[in-house]
């Protein structure tokens, strides 16, 4: 056990020494004491950069409660570290079965929290469904990803939200690099660390252009694949085959694949009909939230039991001698088989986070049952501060300037 919680300090103090955004966020937050005594409950990947931002929001006085969001998304050293050297009460382990993910939730709603952190929105839904006791409690939330925010916004048209939750998602210090660039490289630092294959001249296709999707398709071509997108929404079709890639349905696309991943955050992106002509080894995985991208039901019925040929690969065979392959059971690969977004990424995104918590505590009582987005000032600090970090100056508007983006009379 103390090797593995060195090795947690280890990897937290090392996201620390590249969180420059959020230590700076920190600074002012422990000395404001904004956050004395509020009880946050949060559900996260329990990796070193969420650890440090728990440890951001407990050092700025608050009581934190900590799970993770996905059963195989934990880093068993940094959970350790967290709960024994650090003292941050922390529910987590890699490989949870579905009891032990729900009890660990429960366990953090056990605190009362104040305000919730979520990833996913599981933590928000339960408060909404078997722990409603506890909506009384709770000011306001913050939810992390795409997958939570459009099940929020469903709560909140259906009347069914009962506190204001901001999306963090939607702000651009977020999703434009967060979404784009953290997604595009953890998605393949997960494929490499769970399968050692080439991309290089493979056919490899991405289902759903968002900016996930537009992130892994980047990155792909990039690694020299030859890169096939589907799409069910006509905008972004245009778009992605005017970025250079092919365009084509999911049944088309399977016939060719040597490569799949999903990034859709919606459900049976890869099923029955798909299965039946998909090529033989073709390798797939997901970098949406939640495992129902890929049908495992309609693998399990074609193909029946998995066979693992990796530690992070189950092997399917089909009737007719075919084989699939299948990247941590269907979870998001990035963090499942690999080390989650760059430091760096998570840097601004979960800034974005501590100052969106800071925002609420100050403005909850003012906010109604709904979905906020970031405000904008919010944004704007983490991109300037960023670029502090990051030893970049830019030029900033003349007075002359600034009238004439305002006016409309002069035009020349």
């Amino acid at each position: 056990m103390d090797e593995l919680i060195e090795k947690g300090i280890r990897r937290l103090e090392w996201a620390r020494a590249h969180m420059g955004v959020l230590q700076d966020i920190r600074s002012r937050l422990v000395k404001d004491r904004t956050l004395e005594g509020v009880k946050v409950g949060m559900a996260l990947h329990v990796e070193a950069k969420t650890g440090i931002l728990a440890l951001t929001i407990a050092e700025a006085g608050a009581e934190v409660r900590l799970a993770s969001c996905n059963p195989l998304s934990t880093d068993d050293s940094v959970a350790a570290a967290l709960k024994h050297h650090y003292g941050l009460d922390t529910y987590a382990k890699k490989g949870e079965s579905n009891e032990e993910y729900y009890a660990n939730l429960d366990a953090v709603l056990d605190m009362r929290p104040d305000f919730v952190i979520d990833d996913g929105a599981d933590l928000i839904t339960i408060l909404h469904t078997t722990r409603r006791d506890l909506l009384p409690h709770v000011k306001g939330g913050n939810e992390e990803t795409t997958t939570g925010v459009v099940r929020l916004r469903s709560m909140a048209a259906e009347g069914k939200l009962e506190f204001p939750v901001i999306s963090v998602n939607d702000a651009h210090m977020k999703f434009m690099f967060d979404n784009r660039y953290g997604t595009g490289q953890s998605t393949f630092d997960g494929f490499m660390n769970a399968t050692n294959l080439l991309i290089a001249g493979k056919h490899l296709v991405v289902a759903g252009y968002g900016w996930c999707g537009r992130g892994i398709a980047m990155r792909a071509k990039g690694m020299g694949a030859n890169v096939i997108v589907t799409e069910v929404d006509p905008v972004r079709a245009i778009e992605a085959r005017m970025d250079g890639y092919e365009v084509m349905p999911m049944l088309q696309a399977v016939k060719q694949a040597d490569i799949i991943i999903c990034a859709t955050g919606d459900k049976d992106i890869i099923r029955r009909e798909h299965f039946a002509v998909l090529k033989d080894g073709c390798v797939m995985g997901n970098s949406g939230h939640f495992d129902n991208e890929i049908s495992k039901t309609a693998l399990d019925a074609l193909a029946g039991k998995p066979v693992r040929v990796r530690e992070a690969v189950d092997q399917y065979t089909f009737e007719d001698g075919r084989k699939a392959y299948l990247i941590a059971e269907g979870r998001l690969m990035n963090l499942a088989a690999g080390q989650g977004h760059p430091v760096e990424i998570m840097d601004m995104s979960f800034s974005i986070q501590a100052l969106s918590l800071e925002h609420l505590v100050k403005n909850h009582a003012s906010m109604g049952p709904q979905v906020y987005n970031v405000p904008e000032e919010l944004d704007q600090q983490v991109a300037r501060t960023k670029l502090k970090v990051m030893g970049i100056e830019i030029d900033e508007l003349t007075k002359e300037q600034r009238n004439y983006l305002h006016g409309w009379q002069e035009g020349t």
